[in-house]
C-alpha cells in the first residue's frame, strides 16, 4: 500500500475511534468553544495513553511507536477537526522528548513514565516581562548552593500553569557568559516554597495564563537536565518540536465546518448568507488557503523525512497558520454581526442556567475570535518569521 493510502486508512482508524471513545460532553464543550476543566484534558489524553497513542511519537525504548512526523500530525489533525481537545504538549511533546534525548538515566527512569501517563501536568517557563521573542534576554536566575540551585526570577504567559505539577524552565546560570551560553535548563516543583502563581485574565475572559514568581526557590541539582549553560541548545531543539506542530489544519477544519453553519442559520434581506455570492467567494478563498496550508505541511514533512532543515517551512507554516485561522474566525464574526452580535460570556461555562440569544456556537465564536490573536504572536510571533525568512532568502 502507498503512503497515501496508509494514512487515509490510519486517518479513518482515528475518525473511529474518535467518533466511539472521545466522551461527548468533552466534545460538545470543544465544539461550542467552551471552557473545559483540567479534568477534561487529563480524562481525554488518558484514553489515549492506553490506546498507545498519546506518545505514539517517542522512541519504541521508551514506550512509543517511533511515529513520523507526519503521521503524529496526521493524527492529531484528525483529533481536533472531530472535536477533540487541545493535546496538552508540555509533557508529550516539549520536555518529554528533551528528557528522554538529553537527560541521565536515572532522569528518564524518574520523570518519563509519569510523563507519559500525564500524571504529572508540566508547565513552560520560558517568556519573561523583557524576554519574550527576546528570549536570551531572560533574567531568571539560579545559583549553585550545594546539592541545589536558589532560583530567583519571575515568568509570564505560562500557559495553564494554574493546574501544573511541574515547570521546566530556562534560567540564567553563568551571568557573565554571552547571553544564549549562560542559560541553563531546570525542572521545578510548583509546590515549591517560595513559588508563587498569579492568573492573568485573557481577552476572552479565561484565566489560563499565569505569572509564575520564584523567591529563592530551592530546586535539587538533579534537576538540571544535560549540562549546565546549554539551556539554550535544548531550549531550540524543543521549539522545533513547537513549530512543526503549529499548524493546525484540523482546527482550521473545524472552524470552517462553523462558520458553514452560521452562515446557514443568519439571513439577510430573506436569504440565508450562504447563498450570497460574495459569501461563497469569501468560502472559495478560505478553502484554497487551507488546501495551500495541507501542501505547505506535506512539502515541510517532505523535506524532514529528507534529512533536510525545514526552517523556512516552518517559519512559513506558522505564519499562514495563525493568518488563516485569524481569518476564519474573523469570518465567523462577520457573519455572526449580519444578524447582532451577541457575546453571552455566561454561555462559555458548560453549566450556565443563562439562556442563550443567539445562534448555538456564538459565544464561542466571539470568544475563540478574541483568543485567536494570540496564534500570531505565541510560538515564535509573526513579526520574528518574517524576519527569518527575509534573512535567510533576502539577505536583510
Amino acid at each position: 500500500m502507498s503512503r497515501s493510502g496508509e494514512l487515509a486508512e490510519f486517518r479513518k482508524e482515528v475518525a473511529d475511534f474518535c467518533e466511539s471513545r472521545l466522551p461527548e460532553d468533552i466534545r460538545r464543550k470543544v465544539l461550542l468553544n467552551q471552557h473545559l476543566e483540567k479534568g477534561d484534558f487529563v480524562r481525554w489524553m488518558r484514553i489515549l495513553h492506553e490506546k498507545g497513542w498519546l506518545i505514539a511519537h517517542w522512541p519504541e525504548e521508551y514506550g512509543g511507536k517511533d511515529w513520523p512526523r507526519l503521521k503524529r500530525w496526521v493524527f492529531e489533525n484528525e483529533l481536533y477537526r472531530l472535536g477533540s481537545p487541545w493535546l496538552a504538549p508540555f509533557g508529550v511533546t516539549y520536555v518529554g522528548p528533551v528528557i528522554y534525548t538529553f537527560g541521565t538515566e536515572a532522569q528518564k527512569k524518574r520523570w518519563l513514565g509519569p510523563t507519559a501517563r500525564h500524571d504529572i501536568w508540566w508547565a513552560q517557563g520560558y517568556s519573561e516581562p523583557n524576554a519574550g521573542s527576546d528570549l536570551a534576554n531572560l533574567q531568571t536566575r539560579a545559583v549553585r548552593d550545594g546539592d541545589h540551585y536558589i532560583v530567583t526570577g519571575h515568568k509570564i504567559w505560562t500557559s495553564m500553569a494554574q493546574w501544573a505539577d511541574m515547570i521546566f524552565a530556562l534560567v540564567r546560570t553563568d551571568p557573565d557568559a554571552k547571553p544564549q551560553h549562560g542559560i541553563s535548563f531546570l525542572l521545578i516543583d510548583l509546590k515549591s516554597p517560595g513559588v508563587s502563581i498569579r492568573p492573568i485574565k485573557s481577552i476572552n475572559l479565561v484565566e489560563d495564563l499565569n505569572e509564575v514568581f520564584f523567591d529563592a526557590v530551592r530546586v535539587p541539582a538533579d534537576n538540571l537536565i544535560g549540562e549546565e549553560g546549554r539551556g539554550w541548545t535544548y531550549a531550540k531543539f524543543l521549539l522545533d518540536n513547537e513549530r512543526l506542530i503549529s499548524a493546525e489544519v484540523g482546527k482550521a477544519q473545524r472552524l470552517m465546518e462553523q462558520l458553514r453553519f452560521f452562515l446557514r442559520e443568519t439571513s439577510a434581506g430573506g436569504r440565508p448568507l450562504i447563498e450570497m455570492p460574495s459569501w461563497r467567494s469569501r468560502i472559495a478563498e478560505l478553502d484554497l488557503r487551507l488546501r495551500s496550508l495541507v501542501s505547505l505541511c506535506n512539502a515541510m514533512f517532505a523535506e524532514l523525512e529528507a534529512g533536510d532543515d525545514p526552517g523556512l517551512s516552518a517559519s512559513m507554516l506558522k505564519i499562514e497558520s495563525a493568518e488563516l485561522l485569524q481569518a476564519i474566525s474573523g469570518a465567523q464574526i462577520d457573519a455572526l454581526s449580519e444578524g447582532g452580535l451577541s457575546y453571552q460570556a455566561e454561555a462559555l461555562d458548560p453549566d450556565s442556567p443563562v439562556p442563550h440569544v443567539a445562534p448555538e456556537g456564538a459565544s464561542g465564536a466571539l470568544g475563540e475570535y478574541l483568543h485567536g490573536r494570540v496564534y500570531s504572536i505565541w510560538g515564535g510571533s509573526s513579526e520574528i518569521q518574517k524576519n527569518i525568512i527575509a534573512k535567510a532568502v533576502l539577505g536583510l
